[in-house]
């Protein structure tokens, strides 16, 4: 039996869940997990996502995209389906600060990232001899602001990845460069979005004297800081903490709302509408 999770959105009508229920009924599958949500049931947006189990020998997953393209086709919609165990082949890009990467690597060990790495990037040298502990290739390119060298990162992550984390990959990357890429690629924040973009969120916290710190994990656009939010991890802060304290802090909820982003997006809980998510 193969497992297949399907992700549908269009426009909210009549219909829809029964349409879907049908088509997969008649395919011989067996709906095991369902989530739908509506924005507005009078012409708002229908997102629903379907996770159901289909014997291999009685529907192909091309005959099954075949006629999901059908109704898709009728109902203005679009959607993806994916094979639940394969896993997808994460790149990661990171810059010195290593605790998002030690996370990660950490919960790919321990199988709770149901993901491939095939590889770790950096700017920094010295991840070289900890991601070797993993049995990871690491590529070590010697990007800066003044040359973020996108030509030869490009070469590595073309091919061998399904998306991309930048797991506090400290520079921008260009428009040129997302629209050779094009597949999605999600970044850690370091603040709370979309209070203190840019550098320094936690100097900029600081200084406006919040109550509330935060990390933000989002999918990148063309715009600094803007793409669509997956989650946000936020901890309460005094007069009593100082700038060190902040930065101490949210190295724990950057981790937290990466891993938490990660494992939403693997398990295909994340649908992108506008400059919002629907995270199931």
């Amino acid at each position: 039996m193969n497992i297949y999770i399907l992700l549908f959105q269009c426009r909210d009508q009549r219909g829809i869940v029964a349409k879907l229920a049908d088509f997969l009924f008649k395919s011989g599958a067996n709906i095991i997990t369902a989530d739908q949500y509506s924005t507005d049931p009078r012409g708002g947006y229908f997102f629903i996502r379907l996770e159901f189990i289909v014997d291999a020998a009685s529907r192909s997953k091309s005959a099954l995209e075949k006629g999901l393209g059908i109704i898709a086709d009728k109902l203005g919609a679009r959607f993806s389906l994916s094979d639940k165990h394969k896993p997808l082949r994460m790149g990661i890009c990171v810059s010195k600060p290593g605790h998002c990467l030690a996370e990660i690597l950490y919960l790919w060990r321990e199988r709770e990232l149901n993901v491939d790495i095939p590889f770790v990037i950096s700017n920094f040298k010295g991840h070289r001899k900890f991601v070797g502990q993993y049995r990871i290739p690491f590529y070590f390119i010697p990007a800066t602001k003044s040359n973020r060298r996108e030509n030869a990162l490009l070469k590595v992550v073309a091919k061998s990845t399904d998306f991309l984390v930048l797991s506090r990959y400290m520079l921008v990357l260009s428009k040129k460069f997302l629209s050779a890429y094009r597949k999605d690629i999600i970044n850690i924040h370091h603040g709370f979005l979309p209070s203190f973009k840019g550098s320094s969120p936690y100097k900029q916290a600081f200084s406006s004297g919040v109550k509330v710190i935060g990390a933000t994990c989002h999918f990148v656009t063309e715009k600094l800081d803007d793409g669509p939010i997956i989650t946000q991890a936020v901890e309460h802060i005094s007069h009593k903490d100082g700038l060190g304290d902040l930065v101490c802090k949210g190295r724990n909820l950057e981790k937290r709302a990466l891993s938490d982003a990660l494992r939403a997006y693997v398990d295909y809980r994340v649908i992108r509408h506008d400059n919002k998510t629907i995270v199931f």
